[in-house]
């Protein structure tokens, strides 16, 4: 299945405003003035009722996260000695490293993305004709056990898809729509190859605190919604510089 990037941020946004009423009921509805990041462990535990836990994934730290559609394995191996993982139907594995002591809050960003990588991956699954589901369910079922090089190898249009409707859903395009009027006055962000002036580092980094999110996403996000412009570096110059 292959979506453009309107119709992931259609999938997302009528998913988010059917999330919103689940879980904050009346309130979903009323009007705000400040933008809200979504509770990204709520969506994923309460609302798609996927299984969240935590394990070591990769020797170098290299794979985030994992996600099934039905019962199979996931093997790794580490200084020559080889595990399983079970890993059931509708499970969400994250790496180990984004709960340990230090990391928590260090992490907290790159976890809510991963987390919300492997719900989109489960929404875009359920989006599948019946034949591809059903095919995929064959698959795992025959118990087939995954590697790190089986999953580094995924299709590169099911990753980015997935990377897209991910962070839709961690920052709904009406809530970073109503970010940019709160913190920006509607000014778009000015990126310099990577520099951003004093006044939008500060609205970036409230911004990337409203989200939950880290610097890196949230500029793409703001990319790809155009609310960021990219300039050449030689034109990067404060307000209140004064050149002789």
């Amino acid at each position: 299945m292959i979506l453009s990037h309107a119709k992931i941020e259609e999938i997302a946004a009528a998913v988010i405003k059917d999330f919103n009423l689940f879980f904050f009921g009346e309130k979903a509805s009323e009007a705000r003035s400040m933008p809200q990041g979504t509770p990204i462990d709520q969506f994923a535990s309460e609302y798609l009722r996927l299984k969240i836990s935590f394990e070591k994934l990769s020797a170098d730290g290299s794979l985030c996260g994992l996600t099934s559609y039905e019962d199979t394995e996931y093997a790794i191996e580490e200084n020559g000695v080889s595990r399983t993982i079970p890993l059931k139907r509708n499970q969400v594995l994250l790496d180990s490293s984004f709960i340990a002591p230090g990391n928590v809050r260090k992490l907290c960003g790159k976890r809510r993305f991963t987390l919300a990588h492997e719900c989109a991956h489960q929404l875009l699954f359920h989006l599948e004709s019946e034949d591809t589901k059903a095919a995929c369910r064959k698959l795992y079922a025959e118990r087939r056990t995954y590697s790190l090089r089986d999953l580094k190898s995924n299709e590169d249009w099911n990753e980015w898809q997935a990377n897209v409707l991910g962070a839709a859903i961690l920052m709904p395009q009406e809530e970073v729509e109503l970010a940019m009027w709160r913190f920006a006055s509607m000014n778009p962000i000015q990126n310099f190859e990577g520099w951003l002036l004093q006044r939008d580092k500060m609205i970036v980094n409230m911004m990337c605190e409203t989200f939950g999110v880290s610097k890196a996403a949230l500029l793409i996000r703001l990319r790809h919604l155009g609310y960021l412009v990219d300039l050449p570096y030689s034109e990067y110059k404060e307000p209140w510089e004064v050149w002789a």
